[in-house]
């Protein structure tokens, strides 16, 4: 087996968080006066920073991208959070891994506090070592910073790692890691988006993804 510790990314990996994301990003452009929009215009938005998002996609000031934030966790934290749900064969699959003798890890953009409450609504936290998710008070904190953060908690050896998530952000930060990358195709991001970030492995289902990790 060529893996021991597996990093997964939770929006677009473990679980489907489109609606939620999505009604929440809504809400905060009605608090600006902005038109809605739909919620497929927003898919774009899963799995980055979202303070990047607002940023690069809507042209915002580092400021106004703050104040968007606070006016989108208004309504992601008491409702959004949970209008969420895990991939079909998920479970299972992270069962598989765990009898194999695997360590799992989450390696999240999303807030710890968040991170741990979807995941124990859904029974997937049982299965991690560590949920580890970037801190509100440092939004700039990146990818990488957050597998560091696991990494130096738990002295993992990480030439025996790997990353699993659905965008090109996941790829960057498993390899600023210097670990390799599995980009799935059952998230939100595409297999051009996550080839020409160089992702190391391509799984188009979680079938294919609980194969490749176990061989």
């Amino acid at each position: 087996m060529r893996f021991e510790h597996i990093f997964f990314d939770l929006d677009g990996t473990l679980t489907d968080p489109a609606l939620g994301i999505t009604n929440a990003i809504i809400y905060a452009r009605k608090k600006w006066g902005l038109d809605p929009g739909k919620n497929e215009d927003y898919y774009k938005f899963i799995g980055p920073p979202m303070p990047k998002s607002f940023e690069t996609y809507w042209g915002m000031s580092p400021e106004d991208a703050a104040t968007t934030l606070r006016y989108y966790r208004e309504h992601y934290t008491e409702i959004g959070l949970f209008e969420n749900e895990p991939y079909p064969g998920m479970a299972e699959m992270l069962q598989s891994l765990r009898d194999a003798g695997l360590k799992l890890y989450v390696a999240t953009s999303k807030p710890t506090f968040m991170s741990v409450r979807i995941l124990e609504k859904f029974g997937l936290a049982r299965y991690f070592v560590t949920i580890s998710g970037s801190d509100p008070a440092q939004p700039d904190s990146t990818k990488a910073d957050v597998i560091r953060a696991a990494r130096d908690q738990f002295g993992i050896d990480m030439t025996r790692a790997v990353m699993v998530g659905d965008r090109s952000y996941d790829v960057a930060g498993a390899h600023e890691c210097s670990i390799p990358c599995v980009g799935v195709l059952y998230g939100y991001g595409s297999r051009e988006e996550l080839e020409s970030a160089g992702a190391d492995y391509i799984a188009e289902t979680v079938e294919d993804l609980g194969r490749l990790l176990l061989a």
